[in-house]
């Protein structure tokens, strides 16, 4: 396995962005939801306008992992106004880590977690927190492993679904 490089994203990383995130939510997802639910959750929340307004949002980060030059994975973050709920001011959300499935167990969503971590510390963030489907196991097992706590919950609607999202936190000391 070759070093994975986590690099700041821009604008011009659109494309890149738009491909992971829509391979890898089919790829998480669609086993277990409807195609019509999938694919009005890409064409509503993973097209080019979103993800322009996403990327131009001044409170809100993205990172690339690459594998060589191959972009394999990236992770999204909500500072104050850009974080889907309001919580805490003072808090960091992870909206996104996606890694491609073929690069699942090569340690680039713990990269891609340690990068939030330093990020939360040099913001003195009092905690990170992020929403996980209670049905993603794996990501449960992940975030639990990390330090992550539940703390509440709150419904995702995918399409004509109701989903509940278990809240997680990592208090920042």
């Amino acid at each position: 396995m070759n070093p994975i490089e986590i690099k700041k994203a821009t604008l011009s990383d659109l494309e890149i962005i738009q491909k992971i995130s829509i391979q890898t939510f089919t790829e998480t997802f669609a086993a277990v939801n409807t195609p019509e639910n999938i694919a009005n959750y890409i064409k509503d929340s993973l097209n080019t306008e979103q993800l322009t307004a996403e990327l131009n949002n001044a409170n809100s980060q993205f990172y690339v992992a690459y594998s060589n030059t191959e972009a394999v994975g990236y992770l999204k973050i909500n500072f104050g106004d850009a974080q889907t709920e309001t919580i805490n001011e003072n808090a960091l959300e992870i909206q996104r880590i996606y890694v491609l499935q073929t690069f699942h167990g090569k340690n680039i969503g713990q990269l891609l977690l340690d990068e939030v971590k330093n990020i939360a510390k040099s913001t003195s963030v009092d905690y990170i927190w992020l929403g996980v489907w209670e049905e993603n196991h794996r990501a449960l097992r992940f975030y639990a492993k990390n330090g992550f706590v539940v703390f509440d919950k709150h419904v995702f609607t995918l399409g004509n679904d109701e989903q509940t999202d278990l809240l997680m936190q990592l208090l920042i000391k």
